[in-house]
């Protein structure tokens, strides 16, 4: 999952942006509210976590804006206002969620997943694939009743294909949702991380729940299904 970090407070933005990151999500950022939109108004995110008082441009001129222009992206603005006024402002210009500062990143990481899961339609904080339990809350993984030991940005390859199961997937939406501009754009850590996974979740002599459909990119099905 792709998240935008909009915060001009330096040591904040770094905060976030490193937990998100140990969590699997690619992250972009933004110091000031123009740099924000242009971004957010360029890329395709799953969250956008925005701070209202930011410079250039303040953050409730930027939802606005980008509600006007048809932008459907989950919105977490964060505030250090907290009284009932500003929030319901924030809800009444298209945010989907708000966070009063000082914050626990633990609690910041649980909206974004929620958000998350509203991206693709999923209440419910368990996809199940097969023989393949994902738990997007705890952010575990069950194969054939065994827990399968996955590395933050592997589980976030499969949850992202779990979210969009049944379709086909490109190496480009895999890169752009899943990874970051420390990533460089020529490697083949897609086609590795595919493999890393395959290999997790499946057993010798048994088709793979993530099949490779060539020229096109990748999906994930139950095989029974064929």
């Amino acid at each position: 999952m792709r998240v935008l970090v909009v915060e001009d407070e330096k040591r904040l933005q770094s905060y976030v942006k490193r937990g998100l990151r140990n969590a699997g999500y690619a992250v972009d950022a933004a110091d000031d509210g123009e740099e924000g939109q242009w971004l957010a108004e360029s890329n395709d995110y799953d969250v956008i976590v925005l701070d209202l008082m930011i410079p250039r441009r303040d953050g409730l001129t930027v939802l606005r804006n980008l509600r006007s222009q048809g932008k459907k992206t989950h919105i977490l603005i964060l505030t250090a206002r907290d009284s009932i006024d500003d929030r319901v402002r924030g809800l009444q210009q298209g945010a989907d969620d708000y966070l009063v500062k000082p914050f626990d990143l633990l609690e910041l990481l649980a909206r974004v997943q929620a958000l998350a899961r509203r991206t693709y339609g999923d209440k419910i904080p368990r996809l199940e694939i097969g023989d393949i339990t994902i738990d997007t809350a705890s952010r575990t993984v069950v194969h054939q009743g065994r827990e399968v030991d996955l590395r933050p940005r592997e589980y976030a390859l499969l949850e992202y294909l779990a979210h969009r199961h049944g379709e086909v997937v490109s190496r480009t939406e895999i890169e752009e949702h899943i990874y970051d501009d420390q990533v460089d754009a020529m490697s083949n850590v897609v086609d590795s991380s595919i493999c890393i996974l395959r290999k997790k979740l499946g057993r010798s002599g048994e088709p793979s729940i993530i099949q490779t459909r060539r020229g096109m990119g990748y999906i994930l099905q139950d095989p029974s299904h064929g």
